[in-house]
């Protein structure tokens, strides 16, 4: 399964000795447990006593199987691909964790006024930046209003397990929010085996909780919004919550000496264009973080702040100026800096 969309995030896994929390339990171990999944890679350690990893990473993997047969707009036989193709709009039972998603995704568009919009998938298309690689030239007007009326979370329902498209052509694109599911299912999959101490990270979007096996509280890394270089920007320690990044500024194209960013402006049906280039999101979901994410980069640094505020939500920004970049955050993002 791959993600085109939030394909490079902005998240950095950086395991730094905070020097708080120490322990004298010497029979604690950390483990690592790495792997592919989504078109990207997932890293996850987990803490404590004796624990099999091999089974563990087996049953891990499973669930992303399961995943990825659900959620995947590039399997052509996935549960979401099947419903994407069909023409049909008589409502259909979906699976557990595709419904899960979906009504998390129709409920965090609403909430954001239609700032994340998982019918956007046939925008995203068009510019090149979904699984039809289409080249990388700028549509024309008359296309992209063609394309645009077949966009809009009105034309899907969802109600009592059941799906339902209201014209024909509608296309669901979970990319931005199914990755932070996955964390969401291996974090709760890694607790429902006993384990409370962990960091799981999926293509850059992580969920932690406890503590290391030193004792110490996790850390991690906002990565500095530059295109040709990693570097760290910002350490936060998120306690046991999830982090999610969205940038603008890794996945784009350039044309007629313009560039168009990977992150579609439902609204518009363009690529945002605006000075914001990354924003972090703290949340007890990895699901919820990562939809929010996308968002905010969508609605723009004003509008994005606003927002956070107003929904008590802990936001990190970085936007550009004429003299570089300018962080802020909300008051409840402050708690978890470094």
């Amino acid at each position: 399964m791959q993600y085109r969309m939030k394909l490079v995030l902005v998240t950095l896994a950086v395991f730094v000795l905070s020097g708080c929390f120490p322990s004298n339990d010497l029979t604690r171990q950390e483990y690592l447990m790495q792997g592919k999944t989504m078109g990207t890679t997932y890293n996850i350690k987990v803490v404590g006593e004796h624990i099999d990893t091999v089974k563990l990473q087996q049953g891990i993997d499973d669930k992303l199987k399961q995943l990825n047969q659900e959620m995947s707009t590039y399997i052509k036989d996935s549960e979401l691909s099947r419903f994407n193709q069909s023409t049909s709009l008589e409502p259909i039972s979906v699976s557990t964790g595709l419904a899960r998603v979906v009504k998390e995704a129709i409920r965090l568009g609403a909430l954001t006024q239609g700032a994340l919009d998982v019918t956007v998938g046939p925008l995203v298309n068009l510019w090149g930046f979904g699984p039809e690689y289409r080249p990388e030239t700028v549509p024309s007007d008359e296309l992209l209003i063609a394309t645009k009326a077949r966009v809009g979370l009105d034309k899907l329902t969802f109600a009592n397990g059941m799906l339902a498209k209201k014209i024909p052509d509608i296309y669901v694109d979970l990319s931005t929010i199914a990755k932070g599911y996955g964390v969401d299912l291996v974090a709760e999959y890694i607790e429902d085996n006993g384990i409370n101490n962990y960091l799981v990270e999926i293509g850059g979007e992580m969920r932690l909780k406890g503590f290391k096996h030193t004792g110490e509280l996790w850390h991690v890394a906002i990565e500095k919004p530059l295109t040709n270089e990693r570097a760290v920007h910002q350490i936060i320690v998120p306690k046991d919550n999830a982090v999610a990044t969205s940038g603008d500024y890794r996945i784009y194209f350039e044309a007629d000496g313009q560039r168009f960013s990977h992150i579609i402006d439902p609204k518009t049906g363009k690529p945002i264009n605006h000075k914001l280039v990354s924003v972090t999101v703290i949340h007890p979901s990895s699901m919820t973080a990562d939809g929010l994410s996308t968002a905010m980069m969508v609605m723009g640094e004003e509008k994005a702040l606003a927002f956070a505020e107003e929904n008590d939500l802990a936001v990190y920004i970085i936007a550009k100026s004429d003299h570089g970049f300018v962080e802020q955050s909300t008051v409840k993002f402050m708690q978890y800096l470094k």
